[in-house]
C-alpha cells in the first residue's frame, strides 16, 4: 500500500533521529575518526587557501608551455624568499615590539583599570553602569588568562608541534594539489552516472569559482587593509603598531565585524595613552575602511557570492556561537558553497520532474 509523502519524511526522519541515538551512545568508535579529522583538518585548509592563490599562476605558467612541476617549484622558491624578505624587514620591529608588549603588559593592564575608574567618576557616565566592577572583571581575565598560557607548558609544546606539523605536511599535500587538483572533479564524477556528470560538473564548478573567488578576494583586501592601518598607525605614532596592525589584517577575514574585532585592541591601546588617542586611531579605522570599501573591494570581491549583508550578518551571529573565532572564519565560505551545492539539486530535480511529466504526456 503506497504511503503518503508527510508519512515517509516523517518516518525518514525518525530513522534519522535513531542513528544518531544509537551513534552517540557507542561514540569511542568514532573516536579515532574525529581525531583524525582534527589533526588533518588545519593542514588540508592551509593547503587549500595557498592552492587557490598559487593556482592561476602554475596555470598561467604551464600555459606558456613551463612544465607543471617546474613551475610548482619556481612559485615555492619565489614564496619562500618572499617570506624570508618579510622576515628581514618586520621580524626586528615586531620582535621589539612583542618584548615590549609582554614586559609592559602588568603596567598596561593596572592603567586600563585606573583609566576605567576615572572614566566612571565623570557625570556624563551612565550611573547603571559600574566601570569599576567591569575593569576588575576584564583585568582579571586577561591576568588569569596570561598567567595560564604561560603555566601551561604541556599545551604551549603541544601548540607548536602542531604548527610544526603543518609547516611539514603542507608543503606536500599543496604540491599534489597543484599538480593534480584539476583532475579531480573527473574522479569525483565517477560515482555518478554518465547522464548526471556534466550536472556534477557544473556543481564542482560553481562551487571551485565560489570559494576561489572568496579566498583570493578576502585576502587581497585583508592584506589592503592591514598596510594601511600600519601606515596610519606610523602616522599616529600609536604603540606596538606593526602587532595592532596584524590583528586588523588577520581578524579583517572576517565580514563585517571583523574589522570591528580588529580596531577594539588598537582602540584599548589608544585609550590608556589618551583621548586623543583615540580619535585618531578611529580616524585610521575610517580611512582604511572608506579606502577597503569603494576602491578594492569592488574590483576585488566585486558580488562574486551574491549574499545579502542581512544574511551574512546572521550566519556570523549563529557561526560565532556555535564554532567561535574557526566559525566565523569558515562561516561565509561553508554557506556559499552549501547555496551553489542546493541551488544545482533543486535545478536538477525540477529538471527531473519536468522530464517526468514529458514522459508521461506521451
Amino acid at each position: 500500500m503506497p504511503q503518503s509523502r508527510p508519512f515517509l519524511i516523517g518516518y525518514g526522519t525518525i530513522i534519522a533521529l535513531v542513528i544518531i541515538f544509537l551513534a552517540n551512545k557507542v561514540s569511542f568508535i568514532f573516536q579515532p575518526i574525529v581525531i583524525l579529522v582534527q589533526t588533518l583538518f588545519f593542514p588540508f585548509l592551509v593547503s587549500g587557501v595557498l592552492y587557490y592563490l598559487f593556482r592561476p599562476i602554475v596555470n598561467y605558467l604551464y600555459s606558456l608551455q613551463v612544465p607543471r612541476l617546474i613551475s610548482i617549484l619556481s612559485i615555492y622558491i619565489l614564496f619562500i624568499g618572499l617570506l624570508v624578505l618579510l622576515g628581514f624587514l618586520l621580524g626586528p620591529p615586531l620582535k621589539e615590539q612583542l618584548t615590549r608588549l609582554i614586559e609592559n603588559f602588568p603596567h598596561i593592564l593596572e592603567t586600563a583599570q585606573k583609566k576605567f575608574i576615572e572614566l566612571n567618576q565623570q557625570p556624563w557616565v551612565s550611573q547603571n553602569i559600574d566601570w569599576n566592577e567591569i575593569s576588575k572583571n576584564v583585568t582579571n581575565y586577561l591576568k588569569d588568562s596570561f598567567v595560564s598560557i604561560g603555566a601551561n607548558i604541556a599545551g604551549f609544546f603541544g601548540l607548536i608541534a602542531n604548527i610544526v606539523v603543518v609547516f611539514v605536511t603542507v608543503p606536500f599535500i599543496l604540491y599534489y594539489m597543484l599538480k593534480e587538483g584539476e583532475k579531480a572533479p573527473s574522479y569525483m564524477l565517477r560515482i555518478l552516472p554518465k547522464k548526471e556528470r556534466e550536472e556534477g560538473l557544473k556543481i564542482l564548478s560553481a562551487m571551485d569559482s565560489a570559494l576561489s573567488s572568496y579566498i583570493k578576494g578576502q585576502i587581497l583586501v585583508s592584506v589592503f587593509v592591514g598596510i594601511i592601518v600600519y601606515i596610519g598607525y606610523l602616522i599616529i605614532g600609536i604603540d606596538y603598531a606593526l602587532i595592532l596592525a596584524l590583528a586588523t589584517m588577520l581578524t579583517n577575514v572576517i565580514p563585517f565585524i571583523g574589522p570591528l574585532i580588529g580596531m577594539v585592541p588598537a582602540l584599548i591601546v589608544g585609550f590608556i595613552d589618551s583621548p586623543i588617542m583615540v580619535v585618531k586611531v578611529l580616524i585610521v579605522a575610517v580611512i582604511a575602511q572608506q579606502l577597503e570599501g569603494n576602491l578594492v573591494s569592488p574590483y576585488v570581491m566585486g558580488k562574486s557570492l551574491n549574499i545579502h549583508p542581512l544574511t551574512i550578518i546572521v550566519i556570523l551571529l549563529v557561526a560565532g556561537s556555535l564554532g567561535g573565532f574557526l566559525g566565523l572564519l569558515l562561516a561565509v565560505p561553508t554557506y556559499a558553497v552549501l547555496k551553489v551545492v542546493i541551488y544545482h539539486i533543486y535545478r536538477l530535480w525540477r529538471l527531473h520532474q519536468w522530464n517526468r511529466r514529458g514522459e508521461k504526456s506521451l
